[in-house]
């Protein structure tokens, strides 16, 4: 019997099937139940850090979920924007804010779907994290963007150790700040932080 979803259950994934089921329950209510309850800031700082780096479009985003960096870029202007998650449940309400061109359903730890390469950018919030994608995944996806795209993500300081230095190696302008992840965050969590890193593609 799965765990109910919470952020300790995402944090405890061990499979991309167990993230599917997990997924799949808190689609419905992760937006109101999870994101807003408890101040989830790290969207708003990712695509804040886009648009500060003179990120444009096409933007592919990395984990969309429910779509709130989507919508985070389309309040700043910044688009088109397409999104990539396990999910189709979480793209059911990413596609329901209307602010994508495209949606794909893919497990980003395998091989990724035809897609309208190349982009101007990469963005991706809360999943280069616990239970989630690691670096060995960064280089695959790096390979969807042209020469000189910019990149905003949010990585957790504990699994940064585990590649992100060897594979971010080279890339210009790269910039890393650590930030507060949640304003009310779940008991707990109180000191949970995240990496917003930007950087440019050579």
């Amino acid at each position: 019997m799965s765990d109910p979803p919470s952020l300790d259950a995402a944090y405890a994934l061990g499979s991309s099937a167990e993230a599917t089921r997990l997924y799949r329950d808190w689609a419905d209510s992760y937006d109101d139940s999870f994101a807003t309850r408890t101040g989830y800031r790290a969207a708003g700082l990712v695509a804040a850090a886009f648009a500060a780096a003179g990120g444009r479009g096409p933007v592919l985003d990395v984990g969309a979920g429910t779509g709130l960096l989507g919508l985070a870029l389309a309040d700043l202007g910044i688009g088109p924007v397409d999104g990539l998650d396990l999910s189709p449940e979480m793209l059911d309400r990413a596609r329901a804010k209307g602010c994508y061109r495209g949606l794909y359903q893919a497990d980003l730890t395998a091989a990724l779907p035809v897609l309208p390469v190349p982009y101007a950018g990469l963005v991706s919030s809360g999943t280069f994290t616990i239970g989630h994608l690691g670096a060995d995944a960064l280089p695959g996806l790096l390979a969807l963007a042209a020469p000189g795209a910019r990149v905003a993500l949010s990585v957790s300081p504990k699994i940064w150790p585990d590649g992100f230095d060897d594979v971010l190696k080279g890339m210009h302008d790269l910039r890393r700040v650590e930030e507060v992840i949640y304003l009310r965050p779940d008991p707990g969590h109180e000191a949970d932080r995240t990496f917003i890193t930007s950087f440019r593609l050579p």
